[in-house]
């Protein structure tokens, strides 16, 4: 509590040097008195609303109240940056002034500019490209998988975060029929389907019932779905919370995997599909256990792993000679909801954050799917939600 109020009051200070600045700039250079005026208005609304959204709790408070909490201190963001380039940019401009010269003029009107880009970036992101989706297709090549998988096709969904929705069914609606729609034999849900509770769910069940495929529909628990990011009065009431979530997933249909596997048939032929409970890097807790979900992993029959975090793969799958897991699929990293021309902030915390990624031994490869939900920032700039077609093919 103490880091958050000393958070908010370095905030608020720096975002009061700005209004003061962009205050005087308008007393000094609008003809119109009223600009100045709007400015102070508008900065003391603003600093109400950025209080307001910090003092609203986030561990122990409704779904409601959160995802009030989410969209105010959203909007309080999405006007401040700009602000802060707008400042930067006339600064800028007026450094000449130090030597009695006039200001640059165009720098500020390019700082007004992006400031501007920028504001309708962020609120593209809210409005539009969160809400939207995108198809990757890709082949994978699994060696020793049997002849009759050759062209088996899986689809690939993660993070749904559904708690951001609210009560709100239309995007996962579309989602899901969208996943239908490409016919694949078999749906994987690598985790994240809620954010802090399992009740959150409870308004999709009906929706995320409409998932088929011919070989099933399966998912693995990522790190927001075992009750950690809120405050439980009990242990018994985290424990009740998890019992809820099972329920939810059995009233789907979709197959919950918690450190077991299923074999996925076609013809006479099958390979195994294995699902671990989270494991990952700090502070992520660790749930999974690989060993226990398939105890013989050095065996030759060809596998495919669901495990939420990616780290997982990283740290313990890749070139390890004693495991025999050709393809493993994870999400998490959502490639931190903003990429620009395949770049990303994701980079600096999770080199895999999203792709195909191989091992040097080329025994093991990873598909990270940059997931369809959001958390935290309620915007997705590029970083579109991502529906991932996966074919199988026999390595040579």
């Amino acid at each position: 509590m103490r880091i958050a109020l000393i958070t908010l009051f370095v905030v608020l200070a720096i975002d009061l040097a700005v209004d003061a600045y962009i205050y005087l700039q308008c007393r000094k250079r609008c003809k119109r008195p009223m600009w100045a005026k709007l400015q102070l208005v508008s900065a003391a609304l603003l600093v109400l609303l950025m209080i307001v959204g910090m003092v609203l709790p986030a561990r122990g408070v409704s779904s409601g109240m959160l995802l009030a909490k989410m969209w105010v201190l959203f909007s309080y963001m999405s006007v401040y940056l700009p602000k802060y380039i707008a400042v930067v940019f006339d600064l800028l401009a007026s450094l000449p002034r130090l030597w009695r010269r006039p200001r640059v003029k165009w720098l500020t009107t390019t700082g007004i500019v992006v400031a501007a880009a920028l504001f309708g970036t962020l609120w593209w992101g809210a409005l539009v490209n969160r809400n939207r989706t995108r198809v990757h297709e890709l082949e994978v090549e699994i060696p020793h998988l049997p002849s009759s998988f050759n062209g088996f096709r899986v689809v690939q969904i993660s993070d749904m975060h559904l708690g951001t929705y609210g009560s709100d069914t239309t995007f996962v609606s579309h989602l899901v029929d969208e996943v239908n729609s490409l016919g694949a034999d078999a749906i994987l849900f690598t985790g994240d389907i809620v954010n802090r509770q399992s009740s959150e769910m409870f308004p999709f069940i009906p929706v995320l019932s409409r998932l088929h495929a011919p070989a099933g529909v399966y998912a693995i628990l990522g790190n927001h779905d075992y009750g950690d990011y809120r405050n439980w009065a009990n242990p018994e009431e985290k424990a009740s919370n998890m019992e809820q979530l099972y329920d939810a997933y059995a009233s789907t249909g979709i197959d919950l995997l918690r450190n077991t596997h299923r074999w996925l048939r076609c013809a006479a032929d099958s390979i195994a599909l294995i699902g671990v409970e989270n494991i990952g890097d700090p502070p992520f807790k660790i749930y999974g256990s690989l060993p226990k979900s398939y105890p013989t992993l050095g065996d030759s029959i060809p596998k495919i792993l669901l495990s939420h975090n990616p780290q997982h793969w990283v740290d313990s799958i890749a070139d390890n000679p004693r495991l025999n897991i050709p393809l493993t699929l994870s999400g998490h990293t959502h490639a931190m909801q903003i990429e620009v021309a395949g770049l990303t902030p994701a980079v600096f915390r999770y080199p895999t954050w999203g792709g195909l990624f191989t091992d040097e031994s080329e025994r093991s490869s990873m598909y990270v799917n940059i997931g369809t939900g959001t958390v935290g920032l309620p915007m997705r700039i590029g970083a579109t939600p991502e529906i991932t077609i996966i074919t199988l093919r026999p390595k040579h």
